[in-house]
């Protein structure tokens, strides 16, 4: 089907968004990134291209969604175990975003998210695999 995928996000300070997800975990590939943009580095062939607003809205049909008042996007990302859903919250409350609800835990699945310094909402979540029907 797809063999990459690229999720675009806009954002109002680049420097700060490359600082806050750098402080997060996540890594940059240099390759597509200038001072309008960045691939964050999501995962094997995942990403997200933080964009300036202008940049971001050459691309967009319509204006960019105020993510303070309303959800503009919902990015839901899997990690390899349930502490790894804390950890990672935990690191993006600490570089300055917020929770916006409290972890969600039924045993064979943990999920947790948090906003990020533009208001994107980031999910994160860890399923055991025994669970996952093929």
């Amino acid at each position: 089907m797809h063999s990459n995928m690229f999720v675009n996000l806009p954002v109002r300070d680049l420097t700060k968004a490359v600082e806050f997800f750098t402080a997060v975990g996540y890594t940059f590939n240099p390759q597509f990134t200038d001072e309008t943009a960045t691939c964050m580095i999501l995962g094997p062939n995942n990403y997200a291209m933080l964009l300036i607003h202008d940049r971001f809205q050459g691309f967009a049909p319509a204006p960019i969604a105020d993510t303070q008042a309303t959800t503009g996007v919902l990015v839901s990302l899997s990690v390899e175990s349930r502490d790894d859903v804390d950890a990672l919250v935990s690191r993006a409350v600490a570089a300055g975003g917020t929770t916006y609800r409290e972890v969600d835990d039924y045993g064979f699945m943990r999920s947790w998210g948090y906003r990020d310094l533009d208001g994107n909402v980031w999910e994160v979540f860890w399923m055991d695999p025994a669970h996952i029907q093929g």
